[in-house]
């Protein structure tokens, strides 16, 4: 189905042809038309199946149905993202769409002074795109009223969840105005996602876009058995042999994500970190270096890695497998986007393999395993075999085993004979006869 099908308003279209869109993904051909007639939605949707247009078009085409003056301090449409690299990115993309209209738009996030944010919103904007807790705080001073906001979407629902905005958005619902257009996009799905989906929602739709928690087709999924100490050297190895460039490496903490940037500016290949502790100015910094392919590694955290959007990424490789099955859902959403072909490629030591079968129950198909030469390892099996062996007890430990915490027959030192005598018991006067 054509965008041109749509009908929709002649800056939006000539917008759309200026993006050079032309067929809708299957997510905006099932999701657009109910969207666009006012009704809720619930949308299962991978990263990169083109959902940022499908509530963005919709959502700027009322508002064009419906000129309204810009109220300051009170937008017409809200779309919560969960974290700032995400905000920027949606912020761009309703420019974009928007660029042929008079329509407003403003992204809120934390990590920046709220001088510059509260002066936006005093001018009025139409569109407030914002994470939880710097609209929390804008809130609370006053600087932004959910009264007359008119469409409400929550992008990456699952992953607001998972970072414990739920009371904060609840707290913002509990705001919003009662009748409104609510929309909730989430990769995943989960009782909490739909616990939140009944508050929020009423008499909506739901969309899947394709199967549960599956990941995109487009995707070749690649594991590797390697012992944790050897992870380094194989990520420098597959580097070098296969020429890989703009790989983006997913670290499950901190700590990991520094040691191997420590190793890969060792042996002189240009790489960036982006976590927590950076600060907002060198994580746009090293996103930005990645993007323009200055550097050819980019190690994140998924928190810090969440939001980006990279047209053409080739590799993800997974340093460390997410705690979470789901997890690794979003983390290899970053490439196989829009129909371009990708590579998920995943280090996995021993101690990961029940994690890798959760995964794979997940997405309802098996990873495919590649040994590496010079990085083998003892399968989990033949190790339990041998543990099993080298622990089995010695039928001397078995004997003295029998009464336990009982000290053993050549180590419990006899007792001293008692000098006071005792009468034998009725019973034992008994058992005698």
């Amino acid at each position: 189905m054509k965008f041109s099908t749509l009908d929709l308003a002649e800056p939006l279209q000539k917008a759309i042809n200026a993006c050079a869109y032309v067929d809708m993904t299957p997510v905006q051909e099932q999701t657009i038309p109910p969207a666009r007639r006012g009704q809720d939605l619930l949308v299962h949707a991978q990263t990169g199946t083109g959902k940022t247009a499908a509530f963005a078009l919709p959502i700027l085409q009322q508002i064009l149905d419906t000129p309204k003056d810009t109220i300051s301090c009170s937008p017409r449409a809200l779309i919560l993202t969960p974290t700032r690299e995400l905000a920027e990115q949606l912020a761009g993309a309703f420019l974009r769409y928007a660029q042929f209209t008079d329509i407003s738009v403003t992204a809120m996030y934390g990590g920046v002074k709220m001088g510059g944010q509260t002066s936006k919103l005093k001018v009025g904007t139409d569109i407030l795109i914002a994470t939880p807790g710097r609209l929390l705080e804008h809130m609370s001073l006053n600087n932004v009223t959910l009264a007359n906001a008119e469409f409400i979407v929550l992008d990456e629902a699952d992953r607001m969840l998972d970072m414990g905005f739920i009371s904060d958005v609840n707290n913002i619902m509990s705001h919003a105005a009662k009748k409104r257009q609510t929309l909730l996009y989430s990769a995943t799905s989960s009782a909490a996602v739909n616990e939140l989906c009944h508050k929020i929602l009423t008499n909506h739709k739901e969309v899947r876009v394709s199967k549960l928690n599956s990941t995109a087709y487009t995707v070749n999924h690649i594991m590797y058995p390697v012992e944790e100490s050897k992870k380094v050297n194989l990520f420098k190895t597959l580097l070098r042999e296969e020429n890989w460039f703009q790989v983006l490496v997913f670290t499950s903490t901190k700590e990991q994500a520094d040691r191997l940037m420590a190793a890969l500016k060792q042996s002189k290949i240009d790489a960036a970190v982006c976590h927590g502790d950076k600060s907002q100015g060198s994580r746009r910094r090293a996103l930005a270096d990645f993007k323009s392919a200055k550097l050819q590694v980019l190690i994140a955290t998924e928190v810090a890695a969440r939001g980006i959007d990279i047209q053409g990424l080739d590799y993800v490789v997974n340093y460390n497998l997410p705690y979470l099955p789901e997890d690794y859902v979003h983390r290899i959403g970053r490439t196989g986007r829009a129909g371009s072909s990708g590579n998920a490629i995943s280090f996995v030591s021993r101690e990961e393999e029940r994690t890798v079968n959760r995964i794979e129950s997940l997405i309802g198909a098996p990873i495919k395993r590649v040994i590496k030469k010079g990085f083998e390892v003892s399968d989990r099996v033949s190790l339990l075999k041998s543990i099993s062996k080298n622990r089995r007890p010695s039928k001397t430990n078995k004997a003295s085993n029998t009464d336990i915490g009982a000290d053993s027959p050549k180590t419990r030192k006899p007792s001293k004979p008692s000098k006071a005598k005792t009468k034998p018991s009725t019973k034992a006067k008994r058992n005698k006869t």
